[in-house]
């Protein structure tokens, strides 16, 4: 029997995952952290607000530690999930690029600061409710995919230090979705039949334009004169580089009658606010380049290269790839067959079977 601090958020997998600790005779304490506050981002109300952070998660989360007879807190992290999350975000769409929050919110807020937390509170792990496998192997930990293939959340954990996932507990990952909410029925649980939250959780309208134009005061000066280009040639004008992402057709607000096929965005440029426009064609690609790479299931890539299934997007099934290491911190993946939209500050995970090798942000 351990101490585990575990991660509440007022959602049906993270509750079933207090019961399980319990069945197990851990000593568990929960935790829910706040991560921002909702009036200071902006934007119109949810109807129904099923993110952690919102009041109804807050409450969720105590009813069911008040249920299982564990003792619950509310921990405030909002400056740093501010600093480190909500900043990254938009940075990195004003240089021209997609963002992946909850990769990042794994490494330094669900992990990094979770285990300060928990250092805090003398537990011994850390638990999350979510659905992915963990073993020890070669002194490694080795995260792999998931019993649930359709709930897999492995992808999302690729940035997860090593020496972190050595304190953590996954209650789940013998399970799948289906069996997981009938077990809170079985259990009455008060969040049995609640509904998930899929959006990113400080941007509640889903529309990160809209949080852009809020919370980026400098905003308006990077988006003047704005052009569109295809084939070399300026063909009319765009909101500003921060409004597009790497194989965007809707949106556009472009029409040339010259050219009736589809038209894509196929490539950014920041530092001349240009905006690139291509076929479905133009968006297919044979390699590319990641960098902030954390190694998983090895402590380094073989010179020679790894096969693996190279996933570069979380909705991906992944394709098959040879990666090699390209110099520090970095790798290279070479496709067997062209991959449609590789968009650079999505991450890239990189699997050998169900196992992740590594995963880096792509350049």
């Amino acid at each position: 029997m351990a101490r585990v601090l575990l991660g509440m958020s007022g959602g049906l997998d993270s509750s079933v995952a207090a019961l399980l600790l319990k069945q197990a005779r851990h000593e568990v304490i929960g935790i829910t952290i706040k991560t921002y506050n909702y009036d200071d981002l902006g934007g119109p109300a949810p109807a129904n607000d099923t993110s952690c952070c919102s009041l109804d998660g807050i409450n969720d989360a105590r009813r069911v530690a008040m249920q299982l007879g564990i003792p619950h807190y509310v921990s405030d992290m909002t400056e740093e999930f501010g600093g480190k999350i909500i900043d990254y975000f938009k940075q990195t769409y004003l240089d021209g690029k997609t963002p992946n929050p909850c990769v990042q919110c794994n490494r330094d807020i669900k992990w990094g600061a979770m285990l300060r937390k928990a250092d805090s509170l003398d537990c011994e792990y850390i638990s999350m409710g979510h659905y992915v496998n963990l073993r020890e192997e070669n002194d490694r930990m080795v995260i792999s995919r998931s019993k649930d293939a359709t709930k897999d959340q492995s992808y999302a954990l690729w940035a997860v230090r090593n020496e972190h996932l050595r304190r953590t507990l996954f209650p789940l990952s013998c399970f799948t979705k289906k069996q997981i909410r009938e077990l809170a029925y079985d259990n009455d649980l008060p969040v049995a039949g609640k509904k998930e939250s899929y959006e990113i959780c400080f941007v509640q309208d889903n529309d990160y334009r809209r949080f852009l134009r809020d919370n980026v005061s400098s905003l308006s000066e990077r988006t003047l004169d704005g052009k569109f280009t295809l084939h070399e040639e300026v063909v009319g004008e765009h909101e500003g580089v921060p409004f597009y992402t790497i194989g965007q057709r809707k949106g556009l607000g472009l029409s040339i009658p010259t050219h009736p096929a589809p038209l894509y965005v196929t490539g950014l440029d920041v530092v001349h606010n240009t905006v690139t426009l291509g076929d479905d064609a133009d968006l297919f690609d044979t390699e590319l380049t990641a960098s902030s790479v954390n190694m998983v299931k090895y402590t380094e890539l073989p010179a020679e290269g790894i096969r693996v299934q190279a996933k570069i997007r979380y909705k991906d099934e992944g394709a098959s790839a040879t990666a090699f290491p390209f110099g520090e911190n970095r790798f290279r993946v070479i496709f067997d067959e062209a991959r449609r939209a590789i968009t650079p500050g999505q991450s890239v995970v990189l699997y050998e079977g169900d196992d992740i090798v590594a995963g880096g942000i792509i350049d």
